[in-house]
């Protein structure tokens, strides 16, 4: 009766990661969420204000966004960083990084052979390619008015 049940437990945390791996956005809780806001109300910080409030760690990607140029995927993996701190009530984010995350690859190759007798003579010719996304994390704020 173990088994059955450990294997389902397995399955369920394996498609939990698989699904968690395919997010464009994620946070973790340090602080208390607030209600949500609009995305356009939450500006995005470089050097921290001189007050304000921790509300969680946030991470997002351009992953599955229609973008096609470096410019245009930051931009994505910002505007969900927006949204992901919005949806905590965050009205700002302290941006702790940005760039390239590899998402994988993409291959080819092409080879030939020649057979005489027993022996055999072969050559092959690949060339693979990263495909990257850019990502972008921070820290998710609250930012009191002045």
């Amino acid at each position: 009766m173990h088994i059955p049940l450990q294997r389902s437990l397995i399955a369920g945390l394996t498609a939990h990661v698989l699904l968690a791996g395919c997010a464009a956005s994620s946070h973790v809780l340090v602080g208390t969420a607030r209600p949500p806001i609009s995305p356009d109300q939450v500006k995005v910080y470089l050097h921290p204000p001189a007050k304000y409030e921790e509300i969680a760690v946030i991470d997002a990607s351009s992953r599955g966004s229609p973008a096609f140029t470096d410019q245009q995927k930051m931009d994505k993996a910002i505007a969900r960083l927006k949204d992901e701190a919005a949806k905590l009530g965050a009205n700002g984010i302290l941006l702790e990084g940005a760039g390239d995350q590899q998402s994988g690859a993409v291959g080819t190759g092409v080879g030939t052979a020649t057979a005489s007798g027993h022996s055999a003579v072969g050559t092959g010719v690949g060339i693979s390619a990263g495909i990257f996304i850019k990502s972008a994390n921070g820290l998710a704020i609250y930012v009191p008015p002045e």
